[in-house]
């Protein structure tokens, strides 16, 4: 374990997400009081906050002092502060285990914006390049990766009525079974079948107070996503999808997406369904096209289903399907991951989404360590690189990125797609650039202000709840969307 003391709780996060990213497979505990921790001390990091400067020390428990770094701190300027105390710490942590990470110092899930804030600005990518080097340590990789996506999403966004149009998410948070990665708010589907009526009762009440609170202004985007959309009934779907039609002037509407999701989940009907109601956009993810690969992390569909799944899709005239891909799976090799984006190709869908494994607290793959100990998850650099060499014969160039705590490798999560087809939602959600309405079961509205300000409001994780709050949900959204 790896102890972080402070004299004072400041910047806590921060130092947490930092020292985790070199120590990824390490519970980390960063605390300002002493408390009984509950396994051995092998590594302590002393940060102390001096009136003008921050010192840090490095101690290797059962060696020797291994680092001591003081640095001039001006507490009135908290941005630079936090950035001089990342840069020292990230010298210490890089001398200490020999390594550099990606992203430097960059901990955050939208690196992009960095990027994207200077274009606008009127920067260009010379001196972009120059600040995120100097600044956060990020690779020319990285800072190539980030720039050329902020340049895209300049482009695609400039559809987008920012000032009076908004975005609609419906969360549907069932799901077949829970993969051994994920963390998500989902519930399995053989325990709720017989709730999802109820919960599509709250969530038609939901539906109805934002139609008319947002009555006066363009819906640019509806996403609806979970868990997995299509483990709806065709009839529960319909339900769904009438209920928007009803509510909402879909005339300024750019992009309608639904997360189709698991093979396992689609059939020909709920297909047609979404077809029927204008549904332009889906996902059917495959994840990885090994076999065996699936079966252990739990999906419960088969390389084959996929492929039947893509292709019925197709036939029903579906001409904007994404797939969703994860770089290191348990047990996955480099092989493994040329073989997946062979088969991938071969299918030639219109965007893929490569996501690298986050190793989420909440998920059984952390959960019950004991019991996956011996699985080995590899992530690196040549893994999205040939991701990333198949999507640009595919066609695609990327067109966004986002990051999560403990990625393996501590990499991103890069979206590509073909000219005309990148999902703005996705763009959107990580941007912040345009209010979203958020609506269903753990889903987090935003509201963006001209300023840049965003603030939140979520709705409870637990379906039960959510169904039993409605009420209370949607008096969050009233007090948020108050004066909008």
């Amino acid at each position: 374990m790896i102890l972080v003391q402070l004299n004072k709780e400041d910047f806590s996060y921060d130092i947490h997400s930092l020292v985790k990213a070199f120590f990824p497979s390490e519970n980390v505990s960063v605390c300002a009081v002493p408390k009984k921790l509950p396994e051995p001390v092998s590594i302590q990091i002393d940060v102390t906050y001096h009136p003008d400067s921050i010192e840090l020390v490095m101690t290797e428990k059962t060696v020797r002092e291994t680092d001591r770094l003081c640095f001039a701190a001006d507490y009135a300027d908290r941005r630079n502060t936090k950035n001089l105390l990342k840069q020292n710490l990230y010298k210490m942590l890089s001398a200490y285990t020999k390594k550099t990470l990606p992203w430097g110092t960059l901990t955050g899930v939208r690196p992009v914006k960095i990027p994207l804030t200077m274009l606008r600005q009127g920067e260009d990518a010379a001196s972009i390049t120059a600040y995120m080097k100097d600044t956060y340590g990020t690779s020319e990789n990285k800072i190539n990766l980030s720039i050329q996506i902020a340049q895209r999403e300049l482009k695609l966004l400039e559809r987008l009525d920012y000032e009076k149009g908004y975005s609609l998410y419906i969360g549907i948070p069932f799901c077949p079974s829970t993969c051994l990665y994920c963390s998500f708010t989902s519930y399995p589907l053989s325990a709720w079948k017989d709730r999802i009526d109820s919960y599509l009762d709250a969530l038609e009440k939901e539906i109805e107070y934002t139609a008319r609170q947002f009555a006066a202004r363009p819906l640019n985007c509806i996403y609806i996503g979970g868990g997995t959309p299509t483990t709806l009934l065709p009839h529960q779907l319909d339900r769904l999808l009438t209920a928007l039609e009803r509510s909402f002037d879909f005339s300024s509407l750019l992009e309608f997406s639904a997360e189709a999701g698991r093979p396992d989940s689609i059939d020909r009907e709920k297909l047609e369904t979404l077809r029927a109601h204008g549904v332009s956009r889906i996902s059917v993810n495959p994840q990885t096209m090994k076999q065996e690969t699936l079966e252990l992390i739990g999906r419960k569909h088969t390389v084959e289903q996929t492929v039947e799944s893509f292709y019925l899709a197709r036939s029903l005239g579906f001409d904007n399907i994404n797939m969703d891909l994860i770089m290191g799976l348990p047990q996955e090799t480099l092989d493994d991951v040329r073989n997946t984006m062979n088969e991938i190709r071969v299918l030639a869908p219109d965007s893929v989404t490569v996501h690298s494994l986050a190793l989420k607290r909440a998920a059984r793959l952390q959960m019950q360590k004991e019991d996956y100990a011996g699985l080995k998850i590899v992530n690196t650099q040549e893994h999205l690189d040939t991701a990333a060499d198949a999507c640009a014969r595919m066609g695609m160039s990327p067109y966004y990125l986002y990051r999560q705590k403990n990625m393996a490798g501590n990499f991103e999560n890069t979206g590509y797609a073909k000219e005309g087809k990148a999902g703005i939602y996705n763009i959107l959600i990580m941007e912040e650039v345009q209010t979203i309405a958020a609506l269903g079961a753990g889903s987090i509205s935003k509201r963006v202000y001209p300023d840049g300000n965003v603030k939140r409001c979520e709705n409870v994780k637990d379906v039960a709840l959510y169904i039993q709050k409605i009420d209370e949900m949607i008096e969050r959204k009233r007090k948020l969307f108050a004066d909008f």
